[in-house]
């Protein structure tokens, strides 16, 4: 079994392998996993410090394995309006929802709520499975959260 213990941070070759992980799994610090070329592995990094889709970490070993994003259940909302799509991310950013946030498109995990206020503001809506990379939130340092005063 392949023990990955250690982040690269700057590797520029061809990985060994690669772990294909969605997002609630990235988040883990401990992760027993199977490589994308079948072998045992164990995911062994400090806590606090969620994978990264692109990130390389290095076996016991030596092997290099890049982290992978996985398709998921999404839901991604657009709009040609700038305005709206302003709206939309300020009331989603109150309901402290997980937001991947592009140019004029949203995405979030699906949630009939939020279908319904991006719906109520008249944003197309796809369903497409898709690799989920919310935004940090701004207050998030070292993976604790933050409290209102």
């Amino acid at each position: 079994m392949l023990n990955i213990t250690q982040r690269l941070s700057h590797f520029h070759g061809i990985a060994d392998d690669s772990v294909t992980l969605d997002f609630d799994t990235r988040q883990k610090a401990r992760i027993k996993i199977t490589t994308d070329k079948g072998n045992p592995a164990g995911i062994f990094v400090e806590r606090g410090k969620p994978l990264v889709v692109g990130e390389c970490l290095q076996s016991d070993c030596g092997q290099v394995i890049e982290i992978k994003g996985a398709l998921e259940a999404v839901t991604t909302a657009s709009t040609a309006d700038w305005h709206t799509f302003a709206k939309v991310c300020y009331h989603l950013g109150n309901r402290h929802t997980r937001l991947q946030v592009g140019e004029r498109w949203l995405r979030f995990k699906p949630d009939h709520v939020l279908a319904e206020l991006v719906t109520m503001y008249q944003l197309t809506t796809d369903h497409t499975p898709a690799v989920f990379e919310p935004e940090n939130g701004a207050y998030q340092h070292g993976g604790h959260g933050h409290h209102h005063d």
